[in-house]
């Protein structure tokens, strides 16, 4: 018989596939703990059309965020600290005064695709890698100056 798992079964696959199981097993296990349903016509028809909706979604995150990677790709930003008299910064530049610097310019980025090391403690340039998705990587010039 064949059916479509609705979750995870262990030996057997992931959710969202067709298997082909013995009968007894599918009614009695699968289908009775609502772990997947008979694979009728209607049922495959409806996987594939959420299969291909799903991967026309990812398509079109993926051709945004690599067009705001050519966006933000090489552009300067400038933050403000406060410094001393010595010209040693109080505090430090995060990930989340970048992100609202960038949203005031008209970019926005969230402040968890920010990678830094190490929050920013001195003057000077920087170059900050933004990871808008897996795979989808630019990096921009920071420049953190006295306020």
């Amino acid at each position: 018989m064949k059916v479509l798992l609705l979750q995870d079964v262990k030996g057997q696959g992931k959710k969202g596939e067709l298997i082909d199981v013995n009968d007894g097993y599918a009614r009695n296990f699968l289908i009775k703990k609502k772990m997947a349903v008979e694979a009728t016509a209607s049922v495959i028809n409806e996987t594939k059309q959420k299969q291909a909706a799903e991967e026309r979604r990812k398509k079109e995150e993926y051709d945004n965020a690599v067009a705001q990677s050519k966006m933000l790709k090489g552009l300067a930003v400038d933050v403000k600290i406060r410094c001393g008299e010595n010209g040693k910064p109080f505090g430090a530049v995060t990930a989340k005064e970048i992100s609202e610097r960038l949203a005031e310019i008209g970019y926005d980025v969230d402040k968890k695709k920010i990678l830094l090391a190490d929050p920013i403690k001195a003057v000077g340039t920087y170059q900050v890698e933004i990871r808008l998705m897996a795979g989808v990587n630019t990096q921009i010039n920071v420049k953190v100056l006295p306020l």
